[in-house]
C-alpha cells in the first residue's frame, strides 16, 4: 500500500469536527508527554522510533483496524519510515507532513463574526500551540491583533481578501510565543501598537497603545477601542471591536484566567488581575463576545473550530470569575500555576527586540503547549 501524507490542515479539520483518529507518536516519551496533538476523539500509542528500527511486528496488535492511523514525529522523517514499515504489513496508514514542527506552526483561519457595513472578523487558530490571532476587516483595510511569527500567512490572507493591513496590535508583551506584529508592520507599512507599560525595555519604535485609544479601520464606523486591563502583564490591554467583541488577550480565557507571574511579579499583580476581571470587565456588557488570545484544550473549541463565549456566560461558568474570597483568589493565581513556558525569558527578549534568533532557534523556543493560564 502507498503511504500518504496527512497535512496539518487535514488533521485540524479532524480536531474541529471531532472525528476519530489513532495517533502513533514515535517521539521520545518525555516529548510526547509534554506536547501532543490533541483531539477529543483521538487515541494514542507512544513508541519511540528507536524501538521500531528492527520492525513494527511488536505493535501490530495494538493498532486499530477501523480508524485512520497517523504516525507522528518531530520533523517527518522518522514517521515516514515507520509508516512505510506498517504499510508493508498491509496496514493503511498516514504520516504527518512536516511533523510536529509543521503542526506547531499551522494557522487555521475561521470567520467568527460580521461587523457593521460589511466588515468581518477572523480568528486564526494556531491549533498545535493554542494561540489565537485576529484580523478585523472593513472597507479594504485590516487590523491584526496578537499575530504570531508566521508572517506570510497573515499577509497572504490579507491579499486574498484584497485588503491592506494598516494597523497591527499586541495586547501585551508576549512570553509564550514570538510575536509577528512588528515584522508584519514593517512588511506592510502598517502602524505597530504596543502597551507602553509593557514596552519599557523595547529597543524599537512603536505607537503607544493606551486606555481609550480608538483605531478606525476602513471608512466605516468599525473601531477598535483600547481598554487598559492589567494583571497578566502590567500593560495588558483588551480591545472592544464594533461594540460587539471583547478581545481579552491573556487576561480571560474560556475555562480559566491569565497567570500574573511571567514577568516575575505575581504577588504585585494579583490585585491588578482581580480588578480587571471583577471590576473593569464587570462594567462591560454581558453580551460582548469574548475572543481570547489562547485556548488550553480542544474541548474549548466551538463546532466550527472557533473559540469564543459571551462575557455573561463566562461570569456564570468560569471558576476564575467566581471566587469571592480574596485570599483564595490570591492563592489560586500565585500557587496553582503550570510550568512556565519554554524559553519564556528569551521569548520576551525577542519580543523586546533585544535578541534576534534564527528561525530554527525560534521554533525550538516555542516548542510545547501554551502555558498562559492558571490551572
Amino acid at each position: 500500500m502507498a503511504v500518504k501524507a496527512m497535512n496539518p490542515h487535514e488533521v485540524t479539520q479532524k480536531v474541529f469536527y471531532k472525528e476519530t483518529m489513532f495517533i502513533l507518536d514515535v517521539r521520545n516519551d518525555s516529548d510526547f508527554q509534554d506536547w501532543k496533538i490533541e483531539g477529543e476523539n483521538f487515541s494514542y500509542l507512544n513508541v519511540p522510533y528507536f524501538e521500531l528500527l528492527d520492525g513494527v511486528e511488536g505493535i501490530l496488535n495494538q493498532l486499530p483496524k477501523d480508524q485512520d492511523i497517523l504516525v507522528v514525529c518531530a520533523k517527518e522523517g522518522s514517521s515516514r519510515f515507520v509508516a512505510d514499515m506498517l504499510s508493508e504489513e498491509g496496514i493503511s496508514v498516514f504520516y504527518l507532513a512536516g511533523g510536529m514542527k509543521a503542526w506547531g506552526e499551522h494557522l487555521e483561519p475561521v470567520k467568527v463574526g460580521e461587523l457593521k457595513n460589511g466588515g468581518e472578523i477572523y480568528q486564526f487558530v494556531r491549533i498545535g500551540k493554542g494561540c489565537l490571532s485576529y484580523m478585523v476587516i472593513s472597507n479594504g483595510e485590516a487590523a491584526l491583533i496578537d499575530a504570531t511569527r508566521m508572517v506570510d500567512t497573515f499577509v497572504d490572507f490579507a491579499k486574498d481578501k484584497n485588503v491592506k493591513i494598516t494597523n497591527v496590535l499586541d495586547t501585551h508583551l508576549h512570553a509564550d510565543h514570538i510575536s509577528g506584529g512588528r515584522s508584519i508592520a514593517e512588511k506592510t507599512n502598517a502602524q505597530y501598537w504596543l502597551p507602553p507599560k509593557d514596552a519599557t525595555e523595547v529597543i524599537f519604535e512603536y505607537q503607544p497603545l493606551e486606555n481609550g485609544n480608538e483605531i478606525i479601520i476602513g471608512n466605516s464606523s468599525i473601531s477598535i477601542q483600547a481598554l487598559y486591563s492589567p494583571g497578566h502583564t502590567i500593560g495588558s490591554t483588551s480591545f472592544i471591536v464594533d461594540d460587539k467583541f471583547l478581545l481579552s488577550g491573556d487576561i480571560l480565557f474560556i475555562d480559566s484566567i491569565g497567570r500574573p507571574d511571567l514577568a516575575g511579579r505575581a504577588e504585585d499583580w494579583v490585585m491588578d488581575l482581580r480588578e480587571t476581571l471583577y471590576k473593569r470587565y464587570k462594567e462591560l456588557s454581558d453580551k460582548l463576545i469574548v475572543l481570547p488570545a489562547h485556548f488550553m484544550i480542544s474541548d474549548e473549541l466551538n463546532e466550527d473550530g472557533s473559540v469564543s463565549e459571551t462575557l455573561g456566560n463566562l461570569f456564570e461558568k468560569n471558576h476564575g470569575l467566581n471566587i469571592e474570597d480574596m485570599d483564595e483568589f490570591r492563592k489560586m493565581v500565585t500557587e496553582n500555576l503550570p510550568p512556565q513556558p519554554n524559553a519564556y525569558q528569551d521569548i520576551r527578549k525577542t519580543n523586546m527586540g533585544k535578541i534576534c534568533p534564527d528561525i530554527d532557534t525560534q521554533r525550538e523556543m516555542e516548542i510545547g503547549p501554551n502555558r498562559c493560564a492558571v490551572r
